[in-house]
């Protein structure tokens, strides 16, 4: 399958210059409401580290590409309709909104850091980036709870005489969200509540949609605007509270990377998405000079500029992906070259679990897989870790 990332935030917070900064696309950015209506839709990566060397192979991927080793792995990124206070109401985009995001498996929201945009997006000083988050959680949350509702009420209209399960209701009316009933059932109890609805008050019924929602709508911060001081000053505010511990809050420049890719891309300097650092390869002027070491000092401080980190945060950190490289036992490469895949699956995935993942009669026909670093043979149940690579047999090939 391929997962899909929903970039989300207030109008006005580079949102757009994230998403274009991320995939190289050209989707319109402008410090004003609404710039993005319909949802964009583009490739971004994650880095793996390529298999191919530890087998003295050049790989010939057949998605993504590889760079010195390192293998750019495809992911899809939704830059989803702008947000407002109100969207579970439907004002704004509320209601295109909720539903480009629910076909997000994971998300990263934009926040200002900077404080430089107020709550609707309008530019304003000192707006403190902590009701920007909470403001993002409680849309999210009354979206959710307004759909428990709903299965709570499904729950008690079961005909009489049938044996009812309130997880049941929960998950069918739920499902959009990719969860079940066992799920369900455990995050109920997880929160020491009754199976009964009826023994809920209305905080345990919020407090259950917003459980329900961090597990199936993990979420990355990404703290934009770092390369100013007022971010700087609310990202060391913010990441030393700990009534944000749940988040994973990554500092980032939207900008800085969007400047940077361009200027590799002009042969202006030696940069991949996510250095440290970069190399000026050509004579620049004085501005530009000047502009490339204020960014410099920035990604030394942090690492890079963030947009790569806050996506490979979503995809390995949050959905806890691993990447699988299929491969041959013997050495032996296809018409078609030598380690053209890398694909995402979930952490705990087995060998069976791949072979299904590579197609269904695959699976089907499982027969053994072959951990190609050691030559032994795997059984169906054995989990895989991240960068195994595996030769599936099968009698379906």
């Amino acid at each position: 399958m391929s997962y899909k990332i929903g970039l989300v935030g207030k109008p006005s917070v580079g949102k757009s210059t994230f998403f274009n900064a991320a995939t190289m696309n050209d989707v319109p950015e402008g410090a004003y409401p609404f710039t993005t209506i319909d949802p964009s839709v583009g490739e971004a990566y994650v880095r793996v580290d390529c298999a191919a060397p530890e087998f003295d192979e050049s790989c010939t991927p057949s998605v993504g590409f590889c760079e010195e080793g390192t293998r750019y792995v495809p992911t899809k990124l939704v830059d989803v309709a702008g947000l407002i206070p109100g969207a579970h109401e439907g004002k704004g985009l509320g209601n295109q909104f909720l539903t480009d995001l629910n076909e997000a498996d994971v998300l990263v929201h934009v926040v200002d850091f900077s404080g430089q945009t107020d709550i609707e997006g309008e530019p304003t000083e000192g707006h403190d980036p902590r009701e920007d988050i909470a403001f993002l959680e409680n849309e999210l949350d009354m979206w959710y709870l307004e759909i428990l509702e709903k299965g709570i009420e499904r729950y008690r209209s079961g005909y009489d005489g049938d044996e009812k399960h309130i997880e049941i209701d929960l998950a069918e009316q739920m499902s959009a969200f990719k969860t079940n009933k066992d799920e369900i059932k455990q995050i109920i109890l997880s929160l020491g509540l009754d199976l009964d609805p009826d023994e809920w008050d209305e905080n345990d019924r919020e407090d259950l949609a917003c459980e329900i929602r961090k597990r199936t709508k993990p979420m990355v911060i990404a703290a934009n605007k770092m390369d100013t001081p007022e971010a700087q000053e609310n990202y060391d505010d913010i990441t030393s509270d700990s009534e944000y511990d749940h988040l994973t809050i990554v500092p980032a420049s939207a900008h800085a990377e969007k400047a940077l890719k361009n200027a590799a891309e002009q042969g202006v300097i030696d940069y991949d998405a996510g250095d440290e650092d970069f190399e000026i390869m050509c004579d620049v002027s004085e501005e530009q000079e000047e502009g490339l070491s204020q960014i410099r000092e920035f990604v030394t401080e942090f690492g890079g500029t963030g947009v790569q980190k806050a996506i490979e945060a979503a995809l390995f950190d949050e959905l806890n992906l691993m990447a699988i490289f299929p491969g041959s036992a013997n050495g032996s490469a296809s018409e078609k070259g030598v380690f053209r895949d890398c694909f995402l699956l979930p952490g705990g995935a087995t060998a069976e679990d791949f072979a299904y993942h590579l197609h269904s009669d695959i699976g089907d026909g499982f027969l053994h897989g072959i951990d190609c670093r050691s030559k032994r043979q795997i059984g169906s149940s054995t989990e895989l870790n991240h960068r195994s690579v595996v030769e599936i047999v099968s009698t379906n090939q």
